[in-house]
């Protein structure tokens, strides 16, 4: 549910100490204020453990007693992961905690001294100072399996990362030392071409072994996709080819590694993909979604990962702003300039809204006719990286849907809105 900066407001009172933390990797700093903005005691220090967490809640406690107030409202800046120990500390201990935007502190530091610096003991006056004018988000952590999604999502970006490294070092050394062999396998990764990579991946090895040679490989692990023809033109690739031949031995080595890392990863893909496919089916709605055509588990995942329990939302713009797909005008008196989404908000949710809506555009029915209306119609058309974002905003609405309301998706329910907007042709 959203809050309003009014209500944001309200919840600072006379009864509230408001203390601003500058969180770091290991020592925090800390400045508290009372509702009107005055400082209400020294800058406090604490360490970033349960001892120095314990101390900070002291510190806090003795501010209560001398001034006799009843609230505590801690405002921290989000910087990196740092923030997850202290956070979860608080909300355990019952203490109210709330983020401040990085860009907004550092574009308000200079209201107190007009000068640009930043300091340990400056930034937690600043977070206070924004907190107390309802300048703040209430964070938002994912819970059950929710949680269990997120982690999952991230552990399965960064071995999609760590794999694209590996197959670009493996093009790189087919690059050097076997430049002909993308003219045999436009792909390292089939079955086919690992099993020669692995047995015999230097232009020298393969000709000796000969056309027979290299079919026997696929022969003798029951590879049934090729055979002596293929064998043949990867024969005289490998006759004809002007691969390095210094430190072949190494060379080899090398490779065996860099495939060794390949496969490995490629095991750690399919056992994220697995569970992440289990998560899923704990999530009422996610059936629904997966029936649409164009529409796969990896976005689904990602979707929730990032937006988490999406009935936490009043409408579906709520999670288009989260995604910063909100559109930002630009004007001032009679100047109207273009208009553009935000940015602001979850960038990976964004890409992967965005490359989903690239993949419905192609290959589902109802989206290629809305993609072809927007970048078609007479009155205000869209270019197609507009209508891409447009479709993703229309793909936020149709996940909230289903996932709120319980619903079958509806093809042609989605489809209704190019007809009303369509003018009706006079007989």
């Amino acid at each position: 549910m959203s809050v309003t900066q009014n209500e944001k407001i309200r919840q600072v009172t006379e009864e509230t100490i408001v203390v601003g933390v500058d969180i770091a990797s290991e020592t925090h700093y800390a400045r508290a204020f009372d509702w009107r903005g005055i400082e209400l005691g020294k800058v406090f220090t604490f360490a970033n453990s349960e001892a120095g967490f314990t101390s900070l809640l002291e510190w806090v406690g003795q501010l209560q007693a001398n001034t006799q107030k009843t609230q505590v409202l801690v405002a921290a800046e989000p910087t990196g992961h740092y923030w997850f120990g202290l956070g979860a500390w608080l909300m355990d201990s019952g203490v109210k905690l709330v983020l401040v935007n990085p860009y907004h502190v550092k574009r308000s530091k200079e209201l107190d001294d007009s000068h640009p610096s930043k300091s340990d003991r400056k930034d937690p006056k600043t977070i206070a100072k924004l907190a107390i004018e309802g300048r703040y988000q209430i964070p938002y952590i994912p819970q059950g399996v929710y949680a269990e999604l997120r982690i999952a999502m991230l552990s399965r970006w960064r071995i999609l990362k760590s794999l694209g490294q590996t197959k670009n070092q493996i093009a790189r050394w087919l690059k050097i030392y076997f430049p002909e062999y993308g003219e045999v396998f436009a792909q390292f990764d089939g079955i086919s071409s690992l099993l020669v990579l692995e047995t015999a991946p230097l232009p020298s090895m393969l000709v000796e072994l000969g056309p027979d040679g290299i079919n026997a490989i696929w022969r003798k692990a029951k590879v049934r996709a090729v055979g002596l023809k293929r064998a043949k033109r990867l024969y005289e690739a490998a006759k004809a080819s002007i691969g390095c031949t210094a430190g072949s031995a190494s060379a080899r080595a090398e490779l065996g590694w860099l495939l060794e890392d390949y496969r490995a990863k490629m095991r750690q893909y399919d056992q994220i993909m697995a569970h992440v496919e289990s998560l899923c089916e704990q999530v009422p709605g996610v059936p629904a979604l997966l029936e649409i055509t164009g529409v796969g588990l990896a976005t689904v995942a990602g979707f929730l990962a990032e937006v988490g329990d999406v009935t936490r939302f009043d409408s579906p713009r709520q999670i288009q702003k989260l995604a910063g797909l909100a559109i930002r005008e630009n004007s001032s008196g009679k100047h109207r300039g273009q208009t553009t989404i935000s940015k602001r908000g979850r960038s990976r949710l964004r890409a992967i809204l965005f490359r989903a809506a690239i993949a419905l555009a192609g290959k589902n029915r109802e989206f290629q006719q809305i993609h072809r209306y927007y970048t078609g119609r007479a009155k205000n058309q869209l270019k197609k990286k507009q209508s891409i974002v447009a479709l993703s905003c229309k793909l936020i609405r149709v996940f909230y849907a289903l996932l709120t309301k319980g619903t079958a998706y509806d093809p042609e329910k989605l489809l209704g809105d190019i007809r009303r907007n369509t003018p009706l042709i006079a007989a």
